[in-house]
């Protein structure tokens, strides 16, 4: 079953090639600095130029925002970081910050520190509490550092991608990398760290062409994303979807799911090279940076995967997660046309398969999820594992104890209490599967 995966593009921005893109936390804003020095601040709601300013004559290859600052902090290749009130647009500092030009810049989440690395084959911590005092130098790769990254489930910890062809994990107070990844056969441009559940995860792009998955505890490649024509520039895990980006100087983003690795869909908005994807945690936003301007597009469905019994309890998916709630706990209440409803939402628990569809059998004692090319039946009220199976799309009948699976377009299962009772293969295939009276 391909993930539904609505793709609305919401802003594209023609400029000189872009070179970094961020999305700020709260603000529809969407920050894009350029090749000929300059940075935009983008309102992709209003599709609207909010700030523009010029930081340099030269590129400026990293800009990010420091929101609880209120801040823009860029990287350029006069060697220099500076600092920006985005809403004054006055410089609140400047240094030179390396001896090479700045690939890269990563604010950490809580403490008043930011990461960056640089053509001169080092990485270095800045605390700007401190007078901006260099914290910490991290020596160890032997080519240009493309990027880093800190490790969203431990700060303590990043990692840094290098054209020596390595990736590198660090920890903050150690000037010596806790390990090395390796296993690509070009320079490393990009990486990202996997945000959900309990998967620790990173993926990296490189001039091989290949996006590889790697299991940072066992110190192993899981997985190899093949199919671009050119380098790959840019790579990111979705905060909430279960779905992987990938982009290249082939002109190309793909979207691979982050649990099958299957490719469900490929962007190309014409405006060449790929050299950026940026996004925000709790956002569907994704910003792409390329060589003639910025694409910002929303990913997902509006409308979550649900289901009501006949008693008014729903049930739906929030991402993976399961919530309930139930109509008839709202007693007599007037509620005019239009308005939210008060309902006490109830949290489930985590599914294990992203749900594309939930349906509840007729008596509503059980729920079925379906997603990622699998189903499981749920007991609707404590949301406990009671069957599973593989299925492309599941249907109840009007017997609750009855349901049907399509495998693919030539297998059709019928079931009765959980257990197989006959298959059989459609005559010209199947694509779409209902009960009718003779079938129960």
């Amino acid at each position: 079953m391909p993930l539904r995966l609505d793709v609305k593009r919401v802003l594209s921005a023609r400029s000189d090639r872009v070179k970094s893109t961020d999305l700020h936390p709260t603000e529809p804003w969407v920050l894009v600095s350029l090749y000929n020095g300059n940075v935009h601040i983008w309102n992709y709601e209003t599709q609207t130029l909010v700030k523009s300013f010029e930081v340099t004559d030269l590129p400026v290859r990293a800009a990010v925002f420091a929101a609880r600052k209120s801040w823009v902090m860029t990287g350029s290749d006069d060697m220099m970081i500076r600092a920006f009130n985005y809403n004054t647009l006055e410089k609140v500092h400047m240094f030179e910050a390396h001896s090479d030009y700045i690939r890269a810049l990563a604010v950490h989440p809580t403490q008043p520190f930011l990461l960056s690395s640089s053509d001169d084959m080092l990485i270095k911590l800045w605390d700007w509490d401190k007078k901006w005092k260099c914290s910490q130098v991290f020596e160890g790769h032997a080519h240009y550092v493309m990027q880093v990254v800190f490790n969203p489930k431990d700060s303590n910890t990043f990692a840094s991608a290098s054209l020596d062809r390595t990736i590198k994990v660090w920890q903050l107070g150690s000037s010596v990398p806790n390990f090395t990844l390796e296993g690509h056969d070009k320079g490393v441009n990009c990486l990202d760290y996997f945000h959900g559940g309990d998967k620790p995860y990173l993926i990296s792009g490189a001039d091989d062409r290949l996006a590889k998955i790697w299991d940072y505890q066992n110190k192993t490649c899981i997985q190899t994303l093949e199919g671009h024509a050119q380098n790959v520039s840019a790579v990111r895990f979705h905060p909430s979807l279960p779905i992987i980006l990938t982009g290249s100087e082939d002109g190309t983003v793909r979207v691979w799911h982050a649990n099958t690795y299957r490719l469900e869909s490929t962007l190309n908005y014409g405006l060449e090279r790929v050299w950026t994807i940026s996004q925000q945690r709790g956002s569907n936003h994704i910003a792409l940076g390329y060589d003639e301007g910025t694409v910002v597009v929303k990913l997902g469905r509006e409308e979550p995967a649900m289901s009501m019994d006949s008693n008014g309890k729903i049930i739906w998916a929030k991402h993976s997660e399961i919530q309930q709630a139930n109509l008839k706990a709202m007693g007599d209440s007037e509620i005019g046309d239009g308005e939210r409803l008060p309902l006490a939402v109830k949290d489930m628990g985590s599914c294990e398969i992203y749900p594309q569809t939930i349906l509840h059998n007729p008596n509503g004692r059980f729920v079925c999820v379906c997603g990622d090319g699998e189903y499981i039946i749920y007991t609707a009220m404590a949301l406990r594992n009671k069957s599973y199976g593989s299925a492309q799309e599941f249907i109840w009948a009007a017997d609750p104890s009855q349901y049907a699976t399509r495998e693919g377009s030539t297998s059709v299962k019928v079931f009765k209490n959980f257990k197989e009772k006959k298959s059989f293969k459609p005559e010209y295939g199947a694509e779409k599967t209902r009960w009718t009276m003779e079938e129960t």
